[in-house]
Order: structure tokens, then sequence, then C-alpha cells
């Protein structure tokens, strides 16, 4: 009885459940379940592939660690120092670049006349209600990386003190001890760049939510088969198990 008397009061004030804010139906929540499920999936197949089949990411684990033990006779190690640069450089472009694109997300949440203008051509009937909120998914995975690239950003700092801790005389028993140190870390800046990077992925899949549920879908499997192919089936995966 309660409940009917507040669904009699909503609509006399002129209020529905579907305006009170669950303008999605099933579809839509099946959509977005897919959408986060293929995220956490495939994050968790790349950093953890079958060993008859490692990724590119896992790949490039071993490089790593290769370039910290040639670091340690290199000289002089300005090469290095570049690399790391170049690193940081390019965590900062990612963290700045999703930074401004929150910005501007959370500026459509205010003001979603510009979305509507946009879909209402393309989008089916019914799939504009509460459009405002069809991009809090984009903004959720634009923090994910931001947080992700901010934290790579400061693993290569570390790993450039570790790397002008190391001792210029190879035979210092430190040498390659620390060496190693900087190597972990630069793989674990590089695990958190490339899952920022994945973020960023979906959070461009996610953008086809506007659109309704089907788009959604066509966009998470695109966005899989493409992170797949990159990870598990592309030519520069083929060339790093090149043997000599």
């Amino acid at each position: 009885m309660r409940w009917q008397a507040i669904h009699q009061s909503c609509t006399v004030a002129g209020m529905t459940w579907h305006t009170l804010g669950s303008p999605y139906g099933t579809p839509d929540l099946l959509a977005l379940g897919m959408l986060a499920v293929s995220w956490f999936a495939i994050g968790w197949i790349i950093e953890h592939p079958p060993k008859a089949r490692p990724s590119v990411s896992t790949l490039m684990v071993e490089f790593r660690k290769d370039w910290m033990r040639q670091f340690v006779t290199r000289q002089p190690r300005i090469f290095d120092a570049t690399m790391i640069d170049s690193l940081r450089q390019g965590t900062a472009f990612f963290a700045s670049a999703c930074m401004i694109a929150l910005g501007g997300g959370v500026a459509l949440m205010g003001n979603p006349a510009g979305l509507m203008n946009v879909t209402q051509d393309f989008a089916p009937a019914g799939s504009s209600d509460g459009i405002e909120f069809r991009i809090i998914p984009l903004l959720l995975f634009l923090a994910d990386a931001l947080l992700k690239f901010i934290w790579s950003h400061r693993l290569f700092g570390y790993c450039a003190i570790m790397m002008a801790a190391v001792p210029n005389d190879p035979a210092d028993p430190l040498a390659y001890h620390r060496a190693a140190q900087a190597a972990e870390i630069n793989i674990t800046a590089a695990r958190n760049f490339n899952r920022g990077l994945r973020s960023v992925y979906f959070a461009l899949a996610s953008l086809a939510w506007l659109f309704g549920a089907v788009p959604l879908l066509v966009a998470t499997a695109l966005c899989l088969a493409v992170l797949i192919r990159r990870e598990f089936a592309s030519e520069s995966r083929a060339v790093l198990l090149r043997k000599p």
C-alpha cells in the first residue's frame, strides 16, 4: 500500500520511475555488464597468458630485463637516460589527455543538449533518455586510465633514480643487483601504462552507448578484437618471437 501511495504521489507530481532515473532497460544493463567483464577479462588474459602463447606485454618483460643488464656495462649511459625520459614524457602526455577529456565529459553532463543533437539522428527512439548518464562509463574508464598513467609516470621516475644508483664499475657487487631492481620497477611502470591504455580503448568503446545498447555491444566486441590481435596475433609479436 505504501509503494502504491508513493507511485500515485509521483504520478500526480508528473514523475514516474522512468523520469526518476531509470530509463535503461535490460539490454542496456547487459551491454554494460559485457563491457565491464570484457575490460577485466582481457586485462587478466594479457597479463596471465597461456605459456604456449605469450602476449606482447609479457614478451616485453624479458627485453626490459635485458635492457637493464646491458645498461650496467654501457658507457656512456646517455642513451638509457634518454629512453627513460621518453617513457616519462609518453605517460605524461596520456595523463594530460585523460585529464582534459575528464573535464570535457563532466561539462557535458551539466549541459547534455550537445549530446542530444549528436545522437538524435542516429539513436533509436527512447535511447536518448537520461543521455547525460550514458557518459558515466566513459568518465570511469578515463579516471582509471588517468590514475594508471600518473602512477606509471611516478614509477618511471623511481626507475630513473635507481638506474642512477647503479655503480659505474660492472665488477661492483651492487651493480647487477640494483640493475635488476630498476628492471622490476620499469616492468611495473610499463604494466600500469598498458592498463591505462586498455582503459582508454574501453573508454572509446563506451561512447557507443550514446547510440544504444546494441552499438555498445558491437563496440565492445571490436575493442576486444583489436586488443587480442595486437597482443596475440600482431606482426610486432612475431618480430619479438623471431630467433637469431
